[in-house]
């Protein structure tokens, strides 16, 4: 098998005891929770072992240094074996249980005190190599020297195959050679996506090298810059006299003295990797011909929009993947094209992901290249195939605040290659988590991870959190659920389940049923599954996510039991509505504490069902209107506290029923393009709490029914493209607590006279 972690022993024999523990943990039941230990023990190491192999490369240490970990592993490699392998009896069962649970703590034990103690002696090792360099400097009146150190802001050489980058580099090379004013380009994509690649490319194209010559000054910064350090590696590059800098404002001001006595040649100052968008100003400087190519995992706006990087298409794909399967003497004797093709879908665009996994097959017979597509398509993690990836990746999650990664992990729940609206993520976010109190905080984490580059956003109008919609990029879910399903199932926060067929996984399926202690549960089904649900228990369980592309589908008889249900959403990604069964089960009695319930592509039979303490429905692109005229249940019976009716795109809603104002504790009522809605109930001023109504291009609907005067709490009243409406009612003027009128597209008739009556009226669209 080809090295998880390439030219480093240690590294190698990690990777191989963390791919048996994966293998062996699907395989064998009888150890799954010793195995599910070690697993998440080896995986929360993984910064530390890279770590280590990167400071061994570094500063050339003996693989004598690591040898007692490596015989640990190696010796975990058999036990584990022997375990995956063996039939055991009563004893035997025992006696491998206890040595995997000695491993797992004989692992953490060596990793909390010798490989803490090494690396210090590392760093150590590292400052004094530093102060011997120091001592080629001759100090004399407080100034270095001047200091023969070569290409330490040079450009480093891009790699020989970067398929996909020719687009990107003709508009970089063009914003490059703009004058325009903008001094600052920023280059920005999640980790992985090639950003570094290209600007290399850049630097080396000739046309760039022609223009700024000699004057191209490559610098990594990385999470936490010093920028003493950014000017003074500048300083010793161009071979210059390196002061004794007391501030990072004098060094700065050092620099830009330095720049400005170039003159009016180009200068090129690149700085990759870049995780503040502060940084970059400081290195603004009012220069003629000077530019900064920026890299980062963010979006800078106060920069502009910038260049994003995507994915690689693919052709573009497929061209990095095989020159990652090529051995290193360019001999490749075979290559899977129909497997390869499979990989890419794996991989989704990410160069990262492609050389890892590249490297990782290089060499490897056809038998590998089958078992790694068989276990991604049932659903293992393609992290488990390269620490680097994992690594890299993580890193941007691990930057986030505490409360906006917890957002971010729930995002997982829906399915990739699709639009999550806002509205599905407030109801899930507000009841998860309490710091998410409005729509406004909802928008404000999804404009910082946009920002971040983990989510694409789109805003189909602003100030309307209806119209805010998300989409995650397909590598970054699969992170989100490696992470999430990495702890024991029974422990995890998210369980995040993607079905395919009627394949559940083993954990779900097997004989045991341990309760799972999961906040958030999502499933997600294909167009092949025939809604036979096995048991589960979990009675911890605020959240369901239903995610399916059947156009028949039966809710599982197991939400009946979670007594702490307060949100669920039923979300069709197929081409006709699902009708959907077994709806009754959400009355129940354990069922109490149900607060939201949102249905996307949906075919409602009825709503004979009572959830007394429901406070919100959500109907989107629903057949509705059989749900209304077939219920034995008056819709007020069966949602007698509801404070948030929402009904959008439902073409079959005709009317409302009559018995909608009865319920009396209704304080919003979004009806928006239902294009058949003819008419509203007439004792629509029954629902005396109402504060906000919405009939948005509801465009057959003609007239609004007088009684709507009555509601003397609205705040809000929107009929924008009701093309249909003639007029207002004639006493308009009693509707005292109007804040907001909205009339997009009715410019048809003329206000009633009453209209002036408003008194807190603000908005008139």
């Amino acid at each position: 098998m080809a090295e998880l972690v390439a030219g480093a022993w240690l590294g190698t024999v990690f990777g191989e005891l963390l791919k048996l523990v994966i293998e062996a943990k699907n395989k064998s039941e009888e150890y799954d929770n010793e195995l599910a230990k070690l697993k998440s023990t080896l995986e929360s190491i993984t910064p530390v072992i890279q770590e280590i192999e990167t400071l061994n490369i570094a500063l050339n240490i003996p693989e004598q240094e690591t040898a007692k970990l490596n015989e640990e592993m190696i010796k975990g490699k058999e036990i584990v074996r022997k375990c995956s392998e063996a039939k055991c009896c009563c004893f035997k069962r025992v006696n491998y249980t206890d040595n995997l649970t000695k491993l797992n703590q004989s692992i953490e034990r060596f990793i909390k005190l010798n490989m803490q103690t090494q690396m210090a002696r590392d760093n150590k090792k590292i400052l004094g190599q530093v102060e011997k360099i120091g001592k080629f400097f001759d100090r004399d009146g407080g100034v270095f020297n001047r200091v023969e150190i070569d290409g330490l802001c040079s450009v480093p050489e891009p790699p020989e195959i970067t398929p996909g980058l020719d687009d990107s580099l003709k508009e970089l090379r063009k914003e490059l050679f703009k004058d325009n004013g903008m001094q600052v380009i920023v280059v920005s994509a999640p980790g992985g996506a090639g950003k570094t690649t290209l600007v290399k490319k850049l630097c080396a194209d000739d046309q760039v090298k022609g223009k700024f010559q000699e004057n191209i000054f490559f610098v990594t910064v990385s999470k936490t810059p010093d920028v003493k350090v950014i000017v003074q590696r500048i300083l010793q590059h161009m071979k210059r006299v390196l002061p004794t800098f007391q501030t990072e404002e004098a060094t700065i001001n050092d620099l830009e003295r330095l720049l400005k006595s170039f003159g009016q040649k180009a200068i090129l100052l690149v700085l990759d990797d870049v995780w503040s968008e502060s940084l970059v100003q400081k290195f603004k400087f009012k220069l003629p011909n000077y530019k900064i190519l920026v890299t980062s995992r963010y979006v800078f706006p106060q920069f502009g929009s910038g260049h994003q990087l995507k994915p690689l298409n693919d052709e573009a794909a497929m061209i990095l993947f095989r020159s990652s399967v090529t051995p290193q003497d360019g001999k490749l004797s075979f290559f899977y094209e129909d497997l390869a093709k499979k990989i890419l879908r794996f991989c989704k665009g990410s160069p990262l992901a492609l050389t890892v996994v590249g490297k990782f097959l290089c060499g490897e017979p056809a038998a590998v290249w089958q078992s790694k597509v068989k276990e991604w398509e049932q659903g293992e993690s393609i992290f488990i195939s390269g620490t680097e990836l994992l690594v890299c990746l993580q890193s941007s999650l691990n930057a986030l605040d505490d409360d906006v990664k917890e957002c971010y992990l729930d995002l997982g729940s829906f399915p990739q290659d699709q639009w999550i609206p806002l509205t599905a993520l407030i109801d899930l976010w507000m009841e998860l988590h309490e710091w998410v109190d409005n729509g406004l905080s909802a928008i404000n984490y999804l404009h910082k991870l946009s920002n971040r580059n983990l989510v694409n956003l789109h805003i189909a109008r602003k100030n309307a959190s209806d119209d805010h919609y998300i989409m995650h990029h397909d590598l970054l879910r699969d992170l989100i659920i490696h992470q999430s399903m990495s702890e024991p199932i029974e422990q995890t926060k998210r369980v995040i389940v993607d079905i395919s067929g009627n394949q559940f996984p083993k954990w779900w399926s097997g004989n045991k049923q341990n309760p799972i202690h999961a906040r958030l549960l999502s499933i997600s089904t294909d167009e092949t599954f025939s809604s036979g649900w096995y048991e589960l228990n979990a009675p911890e369980v605020e959240v369901v996510v239903l995610n399916l592309r059947t156009n028949k589908y039966t809710l599982p008889n197991f939400m009946g039991n979670m007594g702490k249900l307060k949100v669920v959403i039923v979300l069709n990604y197929g081409f006709l509505p699902s009708e959907l069964s077994n709806f009754s089960i959400l009355g129940s009695d354990i069922v109490s504490n149900l607060k939201r319930i949102r249905l996307e592509h949906i075919s409602i039979p009825s709503f004979d069902v009572q959830m007394k303490n429901l406070q919100k429905i959500s109907l989107f692109m629903c057949n509705v209107g059989q749900a209304f005229r077939n219920s034995n249940r008056q819709i007020s019976d069966s949602f007698p506290n509801l404070l948030e009716f929402e009904i959008d795109y439902c073409n079959d809603l005709l009317e409302l029923p009559d018995e909608l104002c009865d319920i009396v504790s209704l304080k919003k009522l979004n009806i928006t393009e239902c294009f058949k809605l003819s008419t509203l109930p007439e004792e629509i001023g029954k629902l005396v709490k109402l504060e906000e109504l919405r009939l948005a291009s509801c465009t057959a609907l003609t007239e609004l029914p007088e009684m709507v005067t009555e509601l003397s709490k609205l705040k809000l009243l929107d009929i924008s493209g009701c093309l249909s409406i003639t007029k207002l009612p004639t006493q308009i003027g009693k509707l005292c607590s109007l804040e907001m009128l909205g009339m997009r597209g009715c410019s048809s008739f003329e206000l009633p006279q009453s209209i002036e009556n408003l008194e807190r009226l603000k908005l008139v669209k």
